[in-house]
């Protein structure tokens, strides 16, 4: 459902990569692609809450994305507009109204595990015992088909690396949003604004990054609405203590046909265990 209330938005995309010349181990030289690294400074009503250094593909929705899940902008019609100058490397957010809360909420300021970038302001985890996730369960094969599907992306990974990606995922296998950033923070901000731009439900969506599920990025995805969260990488010990509290499904460790379920390993139907399918197919040989 798209929300009747869009606010003004430039459209800033920057370009994600550049050309550089190098020399490999033979000493031949060749041509590159970098993964640009832009700061970008976020102002709120002329007042500055953070500078984020990002790649620099959707600026618009990556600060409404953040200003969300920071809880400094509750309500989209709120938002009046978001201009991008990357001239003067800056994000302008205009709204109507500034919560009352707002220096209380900036003072409270926390440093995360976000690539040296993640900042998170406020009491995040008081709001968590108010979050209620959808318990609803998922397919081994399904999460398979997921992967091979998402094999298809990380365009400028694949290109140039250094660069992370996190997509929001229907059970059918489809990618409907995905998102690539220098950090993983910023990706899944910039998801965040995209399902409030387009007034998206994703209670029965699928969450999946290639970086680590850390406790902001585990705060981040609930309070998009997903309680399934897919990783190619690893799990911190507060990621998990959060899953576990807002009765997450959780797996990381995600590649081919491997996964490690930390957490609501009762949501999960295993309906394609790998060695199952390996004994049936050696039978089905002697069989012939």
């Amino acid at each position: 459902m798209t929300l009747a209330h869009r606010p003004l938005l430039t459209q800033a995309r920057a370009p994600l990569t550049t050309q550089v010349r190098v020399m490999d181990e033979q000493g031949e030289w060749r041509e590159q692609a970098l993964a640009c690294e832009r700061p970008l400074t976020l102002y709120l009503n002329k007042r500055e809450i953070v500078t984020l250094m990002t790649l620099g593909e959707d600026p618009e929705a990556l600060v409404l994305g953040y200003l969300r899940n920071q809880n400094l902008v509750e309500r989209l019609e709120d938002v009046i507009a978001v201009q991008v100058d990357w001239d003067v490397a800056a994000a302008v957010v205009v709204t109507s109204r500034t919560p009352d809360d707002m220096d209380e909420t900036l003072s409270k300021r926390t440093v995360t595990t976000g690539c040296g970038q993640g900042t998170v302001f406020g009491n995040q985890m008081a709001r968590l015992e108010q979050m209620t996730l959808s318990p609803w369960q998922i397919k081994q094969s399904q999460i398979y088909h997921l992967l091979d599907v998402l094999n298809q992306h990380n365009e400028t990974y694949k290109h140039a690396g250094a660069v992370h990606g996190c997509g929001i995922c229907s059970t059918e296998g489809e990618v409907l949003a995905f998102c690539e950033d220098i950090g993983r923070h910023n990706a899944v901000d910039t998801l965040a604004g995209h399902l409030w731009l387009d007034g998206i439900d994703a209670s029965d969506k699928l969450f999946y990054t290639t970086g680590r599920l850390t406790s902001e990025m585990v705060i981040k995805t609930a309070q998009m609405g997903m309680s399934v969260l897919l990783s190619r990488s690893g799990a911190t010990e507060m990621g998990l203590e959060i899953a576990q509290q807002l009765g997450i499904l959780m797996l990381a460790r995600a590649k081919g046909r491997h996964f490690l379920v930390f957490s609501g390993q009762d949501r999960l139907i295993l309906d394609a265990k790998p060695q199952a399918q390996a004994r049936s197919e050696k039978k089905g040989k002697r069989d012939d």
